[in-house]
């Protein structure tokens, strides 16, 4: 078993994480300060991963319009912007239950220094938002052979 210090202002960081995804309102900046969330309605999930080759981003925002998608590179942050548009009530019809999250979202990410900022693709099929970040030339390890003398 390790103990592990208690730390109050964690706990409290904790706290305020939770009311937040409570009441749906996303936090202001996450910890080390490398993602900053913009107040928005909600805040789509992603996940981030790498290769030799490339950085993977990967976005799950179902119910949104490929035309309602923007997806931005200025001054080192890659973000994502747009809008989950909320079904219209009609006649006859009530909703008993609405737990999913609608209006405009925002993320930002800062870019890899190693990133070819002049090749992102971007793809999007089935709800899920695939960026691809490739990786400069200039920034791939080379190996060097030393010979012996």
């Amino acid at each position: 078993m390790n103990l592990v210090k208690w730390d109050p202002f964690r706990e409290l960081e904790d706290v305020s994480k939770r009311l937040n995804r409570i009441f749906g309102q996303p936090p202001a900046r996450t910890e080390a300060g490398n993602e900053m969330l913009a107040l928005a309605d909600w805040a789509p999930s992603v996940d981030i991963s790498e290769t030799e080759a490339v950085y993977l981003i990967k976005g799950e925002i179902p119910g949104v319009k490929k035309d309602d998608v923007k997806i931005t590179i200025q001054d080192g942050m890659l973000t994502i912007q747009g809008e989950r548009k909320q079904e219209k009530e009609e006649k006859g019809k009530k909703f008993h239950r609405v737990e999913c999250s609608y209006g405009s979202f925002m993320r930002s990410f800062r870019v890899p220094d190693d990133a070819d900022e002049g090749k992102v693709k971007a793809e999007f099929k089935d709800g899920m938002l695939n960026i691809t970040l490739p990786k400069s030339a200039k920034a791939k390890p080379k190996a060097i052979n030393v010979s012996v003398s």
